[in-house]
């Protein structure tokens, strides 16, 4: 075997492990941030859960307020359908603007809800909405913190992807577009919206 024949199967070595290697990472990458959806999911799904009991508690309080109630849990709904729709294919720029949009109606609607309620102090003070409060409050951190981990998966995809060389081969493996960040347009509004505290 001459020299050059040695050299080019080295070169050929060297460029196939090297694919291997960086379709191995992507992969790991994709299946992190695939991961991390799931994390939000289950939290969003746990939030989703406790708006029908937050509904129940405030309707025997709130007669008069039937279409605020109706405007929950109507905006509860589609949340729930963006999520499952968004889990099928987490980073996909379609499905995170629809969850994101429905998310936001979802703070909206919760938001006016919370105005409603303060204008009733003896529901306030009902046990069970404190406790439902406390849970709700709870579960909006997690979803923060889940959020944040989603996103820092989807920046640690996007950065290899882009960089050289896995940009050049990452569209040959089905690698070839950006994975989309969960983020919501008025941050703000969403964090403080969905606590509902009625304390």
């Amino acid at each position: 075997m001459s020299v050059s024949t040695i050299v080019t199967l080295v070169i050929i070595a060297l460029l196939v492990f090297g694919t291997i290697a960086i379709y191995n990472r992507l992969v790991t990458l994709r299946n992190r941030f695939q991961n991390a959806f799931a994390q939000i999911e289950v939290q969003l799904k746990r939030r989703y859960d406790l708006i029908p009991n937050l509904v129940e508690i405030a309707k025997g309080y709130l007669k008069h307020e039937r279409e605020t109630l109706e405007a929950v849990v109507q905006a509860r709904n589609q949340a729930l359908g963006a999520l499952q729709a968004a889990a099928k294919d987490p980073g996909d720029a379609g499905s995170m603007q629809q969850l994101q949009g429905s998310e936001n109606m979802l703070a909206s609607a919760l938001g006016r809800l919370n105005v409603v309620v303060e204008q009733y102090p003896d529901l306030k003070a009902n046990q069970n909405m404190m406790q439902l409060s406390e849970e709700m409050t709870s579960t909006e951190n997690r979803v923060a913190f889940a959020r944040q981990a989603f996103n820092d998966s989807v920046m640690a995809f996007n950065s290899y992807r882009q960089s050289f060389p896995p940009v050049m081969i990452a569209g040959m493996f089905g690698f070839g577009k950006d994975a989309t960040l969960l983020q919501f347009e008025d941050a703000e509004a969403i964090r403080q919206a969905p606590k509902v505290s009625f304390q």
